[in-house]
């Protein structure tokens, strides 16, 4: 077993878990706790995020509103909901994730099942330290269509395309905006008031609609 901690994440990295003691895990711990799992082959990773985690994620989910409301898109927020597959001996937690072009389908559902449902098409993955488990190559995995990586400084976006993830400069859901104007509006929220940000990032959004 190997703990680190740092400003941003605690991590606890377990090795040969089998998948039935990582289910029996997530079981036992409930959707309730503060710690999220990601499990790959036999290794399973929890990390409990701290202050310089938790503040990006819950702004991403505010901007993410915002762009979907002004935009008129319907979306479906999954937040850090247990996105595994058994077939392929893989699941993780998002900081955020949603539905945003498969929504319809997943509307009114109360339990997901990445077996007989499509995964989210959107996921925000927030390491300001270094993962012990290779997170993309998870999500990959689940077939997530977009992921959003930031690790407290940079924000690349990446789009699933034949089988790898490829960097992009703008948002597949929200292609109004880019990775760097996203991540400016990110960087805003360490010095700058939060209804003022959020204010700001509304007029940008609406000033930014063709």
């Amino acid at each position: 077993m190997l703990i680190k901690s740092t400003t941003g994440e605690q991590r606890t990295v377990l090795h040969n878990i089998s998948w039935e003691t990582f289910e029996a895990l997530l079981k036992e711990t409930g959707s309730d706790r503060g710690s999220r799992f990601a499990y790959q082959d036999g290794t399973l990773e929890i990390m409990t995020p701290l202050f310089a985690h938790e503040n990006p994620k819950i702004n991403f989910d505010r901007f993410i509103f915002i762009l979907a409301e002004e935009l008129d898109i319907e979306i479906k927020s999954a937040g850090s909901t247990t996105l595994k597959r058994k077939i392929v001996q893989k699941g993780i937690e998002p900081d955020n994730c949603y539905y945003i072009q498969n929504e319809a389908s997943v509307r009114g559902r109360e339990t997901l099942d990445l077996e007989t449902d499509p995964p989210p098409d959107l996921a925000i993955e927030i390491d300001i330290t270094s993962s012990s488990v290779d997170k993309m190559a998870i999500y990959l995995a689940l077939g997530v269509a977009e992921l959003w990586r930031y690790d407290g400084e940079d924000l690349i976006f990446y789009e699933l395309v034949n089988g790898r993830y490829m960097t992009r400069e703008y948002s597949v859901a929200f292609p109004i905006i880019s990775a760097e104007e996203m991540r400016d509006f990110i960087e805003q929220s360490k010095t700058m008031a939060e209804i003022a940000l959020l204010k700001s990032f509304r007029n940008w959004v609406k000033g930014n609609i063709g």
